[in-house]
């Protein structure tokens, strides 16, 4: 005897299906390109206390080359998590229901900005390949603060970094990195939380389906092609500009390290304005001080790029530049800034 399913099972079997295919294309995604090299990666880590040459090492004079051999090294790095970011940043706007995001990173404030820092850890994706992510959350209006925790904290308090960090550079500097990493993203998101405009949030559960009922009128697959299309148009091309812009003015922007530097407070502000708008791939951070401190970097500046360099960047701000309003961004990027320096200050003191 045949049992026929109703209309109503058959929305609701599929309702719930979407939601695991998210689950589903993100595990799998970041086992790949994330968590197994990562793996790896750390016992190298451990036994070499190395995990690579700095990526700025080079420095032809040409600033077209100086930017395409950049762009070569870091996109070669990066364009894994590249293209997992804008396919679970177009996911998330049409698998995840949006009252389920708004109960849990909708409301302003400390628990939701929490919770998207939490939900950052797993992802450990550096400022540029999290930044479509953002979008896609913010295009569901997730709270300035979650998602602006979300965005920082991938990078900064990505678990994987934090043990290479350990390994190659000493557990005094992971620990500093963790302190002012939480401070970083959750002061920072609550801080730009309570400058924006203020948002508008629909109540827990009947605006929200509502909206996601209008939304999702129409095939599954014509409206992610068409979402993952916005995305990658908005943050992409903008994105592979900046990197070749920051490519080839690193020349400039990494001064030529020698022993006179040390800690000198003079190059601590500096170092840091440029490590918040530089943009490197995941944990390059590590092996770029490394490097500058075995040529005489000393250890404010250093810890003030440890903190900035990964945090964000100035092609992720580009790319989030229709998500936040200008002021937030503004705002993020100066507190990131000034952590950097603060950051360096302690860790003159305490390292």
């Amino acid at each position: 005897m045949t049992t026929l399913t109703s209309p109503a099972e058959q929305r609701s079997r599929l309702f719930w299906l979407k939601p695991l295919a998210f689950v589903l294309v993100a595990v799998i995604g970041l086992y790949y390109v994330k968590w197994s090299p990562y793996y790896l990666k750390s016992f190298v880590a451990a036994s070499s206390h190395s995990i690579g040459g700095s990526i700025i090492n080079d420095h032809p004079q040409d600033p077209m080359a100086a930017a395409l051999a950049y762009a070569q090294v870091y996109f070669l790095a990066i364009w894994k998590a590249a293209v997992l970011g804008v396919v679970l940043g177009s996911l998330v706007q049409v698998l995840i229901p949006r009252d389920w995001l708004l109960r849990v990173f909708g409301r302003a404030g400390l628990g939701s900005t929490v919770r998207g820092g939490l939900f950052a850890l797993p992802g450990m994706m550096c400022s540029c390949c999290a930044a479509p992510v953002v979008a896609g959350l913010r295009r569901q209006r997730v709270s300035v603060g979650a998602a602006l925790a979300f965005w920082i904290a991938n990078p900064v308090l990505n678990p994987a970094t934090l043990i290479f960090m350990g390994f190659v550079l000493g557990w005094g500097f992971t620990v500093l990195r963790v302190i002012a990493g939480v401070v970083l993203v959750v002061g920072v998101s609550l801080f730009a939380q309570r400058i924006s405009r203020p948002e508008v949030l629909p109540e827990p559960a009947v605006e929200a389906v509502e909206q996601v009922t209008t939304q999702e009128q129409g095939n599954l697959f014509g409206r992610w092609m068409r979402t993952l299309w916005q995305l990658f148009w908005t943050t992409i091309p903008v994105y592979i500009l900046a990197v070749l812009v920051l490519g080839a003015a690193r020349v400039w922007l990494f001064p030529h390290v020698d022993g006179a530097m040390g800690n000198s407070l003079l190059w601590l502000v500096p170092l840091a304005v440029v490590g918040t708008l530089f943009v490197i791939p995941t944990a390059a951070e590590i092996p770029i001080v490394q490097t500058l401190m075995t040529l005489g970097l000393g250890t404010a500046p250093a810890v003030a790029l440890l903190m900035t360099l990964p945090s964000i960047s100035l092609p992720s701000l580009l790319m989030l530049r229709k998500s936040f309003d200008r002021q937030v961004l503004v705002t993020v990027a100066l507190l990131t800034m000034l952590v950097g320096v603060i950051s360096g200050l302690v860790g003159m003191l305490v390292l």
